[in-house]
């Protein structure tokens, strides 16, 4: 479930957004009423951004191994299908 709060719980509510972070959830936090950020615990942003030095190191690879290119309305198309057949 998605957990959206306002900034200030940040403050005034801490042990309680501690406790759902460290069950390893995120907690959105929004400032007059739009998105202003976003808590969630240090393994959690670790494995994130783990998998994307991963993914990254293997695209850079992919791309010195081949001489193909694509230019960025090419790359986002196949990306934006990609996220709409995974939703499906």
């Amino acid at each position: 479930m998605i957990r959206i709060r306002p900034v200030s719980d940040l403050r005034n509510k801490f042990p309680e957004i501690e406790r759902v972070v460290n069950d390893g959830e995120a907690v959105f936090l929004t400032k007059n009423g739009y998105g202003a950020m976003v808590v969630m615990s240090l393994e959690k942003y670790a494995q994130l951004t783990e998998n994307l030095k991963l993914k990254l190191k293997k695209a850079d690879r992919a791309a010195a191994a081949s001489a193909e290119r694509h230019n960025h309305k090419t790359v986002f198309s196949r990306l934006k299908k990609g996220l709409h057949a995974k939703a499906r």
